[in-house]
């Protein structure tokens, strides 16, 4: 009896830990308008049902990946440039969205007085964090502790 009510337990925990969890990322999607400004930057408003479409399915995917113990044997360089292309994308559209909502870059700008130089200031941003990210990749992660 106490084993059985233990795994009802721990089922139940589970299954309130991914509500609360799923309910937290579908409000960040929310919040941060990334599917309608997916759209309207890519003029593809007729097609934001595939944007929604994606994100669902690659939550759904995932995670039957993760619970399931799924295994993909790729060669190494196959799955550092594309599996890591796609998750850069991300990070970047969920970064790019939340400094958009927050309207960082313009009020820095405006107080720093660099209105002038806002293009530069973004190209600085995103060539330091790609540089900073090449170098953790191809560097840091092979040094020796």
């Amino acid at each position: 009896m106490v084993s059985a009510a233990g795994a009802a337990f721990v089922a139940l925990l589970g299954f309130a830990g991914g509500l609360g969890v799923g309910s937290a990322l579908a409000a960040l999607l929310i919040v941060l308008d990334i599917i309608p400004r997916l759209a309207q930057l890519t003029f593809a408003y007729r097609k934001s049902i595939w944007f929604e479409t994606a994100v669902v399915s690659g939550a759904v995917f995932w995670s039957l990946a993760d619970f399931l113990e799924w295994r993909m044997w790729l060669p190494k360089i196959f799955t550092m440039i594309v599996i890591g292309t796609f998750d850069g994308i991300f990070v970047g559209m969920l970064g790019a969205a939340l400094t958009e909502v927050m309207n960082v870059l313009p009020i820095l700008a405006k107080r720093v007085r660099l209105s002038r130089y806002l293009v530069s200031l973004v190209y600085a941003m995103v060539l330091g964090k790609v540089t900073g990210s090449l170098f953790d990749w191809l560097v840091f992660q092979y040094m020796d502790p």
